[in-house]
């Protein structure tokens, strides 16, 4: 487990949108995206809501792992 991948989690959390979670951990959205798909697919997990509109908000599994990480 990366712990940058816990927190851009952290990040996105705080943040409640994709684009200004990586804005303020200094990266590009996509890298964002991937680093917490990638996180998702490690744990074999779904971390974070999503739509067709983007971020839902985090998954029930999504709130343990960030309070695990904080």
């Amino acid at each position: 487990m990366n712990l940058r991948h816990l927190r851009y989690l952290a990040a996105l959390a705080r943040e409640g949108n994709f684009h200004r979670a990586a804005e303020s951990v200094h990266i590009s959205q996509p890298t964002l995206s991937a680093a917490i798909r990638s996180l998702e697919k490690e744990l074999g997990v779904e971390l974070v809501r999503r739509d067709q509109r983007g971020y839902q908000g985090l998954s029930a599994a999504g709130y343990m792992v960030l309070t695990r990480a904080r």
